[in-house]
């Protein structure tokens, strides 16, 4: 069966925006205007939940030894950053002083306090990161404020594949069901949850309509219907909210709320309109990076921590839309390095936890 280059093609440019939505939030929060930071939510996570949902099926073993390699791969990632992070406080320690690390440190802002600046490795950290407790890497703060999104996609991804096996004349009605508890929980809020429930119910509803439209095309007459509800909705948040809401679409992120959720209808309309329609032939650098997503997604959070120190001598030299530009640019260039040298980390884990296997490899 050939690989379907659109959905590479389609990670990759998502992966591009998540990037570039670090490269605002982050680091931009020093020189990028508020209003360009919001329009970078355009095209946002939950386009990685719809493809997931595409590229699924209802092979309960496939997906669980999919997410035991995930989580493999992720626990030599964190593992290769826990290190990373105490070496360098134990140069910094050795070689200069704790004044000098907390002033580097303070490059990121004084919202991102440090956890422990100490010559003696914090295991409690790493044991965290391994249950998907994402306490912060002080030297690479983006790091575990993006890794939200992993621990809500191993959830629905079992929950997505059970509801795949075991129910697939029901789907439907269990997209009506998610999309029933989220409007519950908007409407009540005294009622939402907190934990992962909320993300959950709204992103699976995404996952199972992107599994729903697996193989299948938007007809060309129904996109103007589409593209126009989308238009409506967004007109009823402004007129509803009020124009303001338009500057706190991130906090209606965390966890997902109405005005964030009308905020996603174009991207995901835009790639299920795409699906199927637009043919991509040949492999090139967009989908070389989505073919490669997992290990990007793991680059970016240290690329955005590092093009911190290019912001802050920058910004009061530069106009703002040049040194976003120039440090978009530098991010990516980063992330596609930082992302090769991760999958080289990566092959040598799993060679050394093989050997591990073989040596403690009982003979029956």
């Amino acid at each position: 069966m050939n690989r379907d280059l659109y959905i590479d093609f389609a990670k990759g440019l998502a992966t591009l925006s998540i990037i570039f939505i670090h490269t605002a939030f982050w680091s931009g929060q020093f020189y990028i205007p508020a209003e360009v930071r919001v329009f970078s939510l355009v095209f946002d996570v939950a386009l990685f939940y719809a493809l997931s949902g595409i590229t699924s099926g209802a092979n309960i073993e496939k997906t669980l030894y999919r997410l035991l390699k995930l989580q493999i791969t992720y626990m030599i990632f964190v593992t290769f950053l826990f290190f990373l992070d105490y070496f360098f406080k134990v140069f910094g320690l050795t070689f200069f002083s704790l004044e000098w690390l907390q002033n580097f440190y303070s490059t990121f802002g004084s919202k991102y306090s440090t956890t422990s600046i100490s010559d003696v490795p914090q295991w409690q950290n790493l044991g965290n990161w391994y249950l998907h407790q994402y306490t912060n890497a002080d030297t690479f703060p983006v790091v575990m404020g993006s890794f939200w999104y992993l621990k809500v996609y191993y959830i629905l991804t079992v929950f997505g594949v059970l509801i795949l096996r075991f129910f697939p004349k029901h789907i439907n009605w269990f997209i009506g069901l998610c999309i029933g508890l989220t409007l519950i929980f908007n409407i009540f809020p005294e009622y939402y949850p907190a934990g992962q429930v909320g993300y959950v119910a709204f992103y699976l509803a995404v996952f199972l309509i992107g599994n729903r439209m697996r193989g299948k095309k938007i007809p060309t007459k129904f996109i103007p219907v589409l593209y126009t509800l989308v238009a409506i909705a967004l007109g009823w948040m402004f007129w509803y909210y009020g124009a303001e809401i338009f500057y706190k679409i991130n906090k209606n992120k965390f966890p997902p709320k109405i005005p964030y959720i009308i905020w996603t209808f174009f991207s995901l309309a835009t790639l299920f309109v795409l699906y199927n329609r637009l043919k991509i032939t040949k492999e090139n650098f967009i989908t070389h990076i989505g073919k490669n997503a997992i290990f990007f997604y793991f680059a970016q959070g240290i690329s955005s921590s590092l093009v911190y120190f290019l912001v802050v001598p920058l910004k009061e030299n530069m106009h703002w839309w040049i040194l976003m530009i120039l440090i978009y640019v530098m991010n990516v260039a980063l992330a596609f390095i930082i992302s090769a040298g991760l999958k080289k980390v990566d092959t040598s884990g799993w060679k050394i936890l093989e050997f591990l296997r073989r040596k403690t490899a009982v003979d029956r």
